[in-house]
């Protein structure tokens, strides 16, 4: 854990340069001391058919969400919910200027005891004893 999940209009598919976005979140839940970095994803669902406000513009949106474990303080998610969201508003403001874009984002929280993991790249990053 974390997931940060994008789901996002196709018709900025070549300009949301996503990869880059992904490397930015990864950096900041990793910088944040709160996630191991073996558990951090991230994937893209793009959209090609939705419909947004009167349907007369070209435009698109991006909603993101991050799904994290259980155990972080309110002050930690919310700190953690504010930076992600500006890091988003950073990485799309030069579309954001070009045309219409609906930016989203949310924080979850899963289910301490309705949670199943298992992984084991978390041994990859594990100093040897």
């Amino acid at each position: 854990m974390p997931h940060f999940i994008a789901e996002c209009t196709d018709n900025i598919r070549e300009q949301a340069d996503l990869p880059e976005l992904f490397r930015q979140v990864h950096d900041c839940l990793a910088a944040s001391g709160l996630f191991p970095l073996a558990g951090i994803r991230s994937r893209a669902h793009w959209l090609d058919t939705w419909r947004m406000a009167d349907g007369e513009a070209d435009y698109a949106f991006v909603h993101c969400t991050l799904q994290i474990g259980s155990g972080r303080t309110e002050a930690q998610r919310s700190a953690t919910a504010e930076q992600v969201f500006a890091l988003i508003q950073r990485h799309f403001e030069p579309l954001f200027a070009q045309r219409y874009l609906a930016l989203s984002f949310e924080l979850t929280e899963l289910s301490a005891t309705l949670n199943f993991k298992h992984n084991n790249v978390h041994q990859r990053f594990r100093q040897p004893s």
